[in-house]
């Protein structure tokens, strides 16, 4: 749901979320269900944090606490005399709203869940594991197979881009740059090790860049590349690295500070982890098996 500014306001005739001011010892929830009631004449009944995004314009700074209205009562009318409309996020155009709600609008185009895939027997096993991830709902798929050899990882590919294409689901390919170019995916992973090698962004701004980072100076890389998608890892202790100790929420909401780009929590994450992320600052979880059948 967006509305449009008032000619005579700042950015008079851009579109934007609606939204307002927190006043002094105001909760971000009384703040929240005052300044939509007062823009909308709705009453919000529940919501849930989506986002924080810091944004530096050059007079000011701001914090967009953004919230997911859940259910409300009413029906919403444009209360201060301005434009409103519901619109498809597939058809929000970032260029029609102020800079700082790009963030935003790439945010909502991303799911909350993504999945990288781990283990299988052989490729008629690996379709039916993706296939039911599908079925459940995934929408981002990340294609990492490091012990393939080129031309079986060549066959997973042809296998994944058809069955994302049918549950219509995002396909980034866990690979050199070479053997991405020429093939049928949506986007480009790039590993912490490549990340930190490499002088600059390794495809084109219109190709989806999904990043791996550990730590400040990675995230600070990755935020030169203008990375889409950014995976942040160890939250908690994994399978894979036992004993290796994670960064926990309050160190993972420090790094992730600043960055607009949408942050994945990676790292001993489960569905029951995504309330504890979105409170964290991420964009979701990111995980293997707890999407992907680990079962023979």
């Amino acid at each position: 749901f967006i509305q449009q500014r008032l000619e005579d306001d700042i950015w008079g005739g851009l579109w934007e979320f609606p939204g307002g001011k927190l006043e002094q010892g105001e909760s971000v929830f009384n703040a929240l269900k005052r300044e939509i009631y007062e823009e909308l004449n709705i009453t919000i009944e529940k919501a849930s944090s989506f986002k924080k995004i810091k944004h530096q314009y050059t007079d000011k700074n701001i914090l967009l606490d953004v919230w997911q209205v859940d259910s409300f009562s009413g029906e919403p009318v444009g209360a201060e005399g301005q434009q409103i409309k519901w619109q498809t996020v597939s058809d929000l155009n970032e260029k029609l709203f102020p800079v700082a709600n790009i963030a935003i609008i790439q945010a909502l185009k991303l799911p909350t869940r993504y999945m990288i895939t781990g283990a299988f027997k052989n490729h008629k096993n690996f379709e039916y594991k993706l296939e039911q991830a599908l079925k459940k709902g995934i929408s981002l798929v990340q294609l990492r197979c490091k012990k393939s050899t080129d031309e079986e990882y060549g066959q997973l590919i042809k296998i994944s881009a058809l069955l994302c294409k049918k549950y219509k689901a995002m396909l980034l390919l866990n690979t050199d740059i070479e053997t991405f170019l020429d093939k049928p995916a949506d986007g480009f992973h790039l590993s912490s090790q490549m990340l930190m090698t490499i002088p600059s962004r390794p495809v084109e701004d219109n190709v989806m860049l999904s990043v791996s980072c550990h730590n400040e100076a990675e995230m600070s890389k990755a935020k030169q590349f203008n990375a889409d998608i950014i995976l942040l890892s160890p939250v908690k202790e994994t399978k894979s690295h036992p004993g290796v100790k994670g960064i926990g929420w309050k160190k993972f909401t420090e790094i992730i500070s600043g960055i607009k780009s949408p942050v994945y929590a990676l790292g001993g994450m489960a569905e029951i982890d995504l309330e504890d992320a979105k409170k964290s600052g991420a964009q979701g979880v990111a995980a293997i098996s707890s999407f992907w059948d680990e079962s023979e």
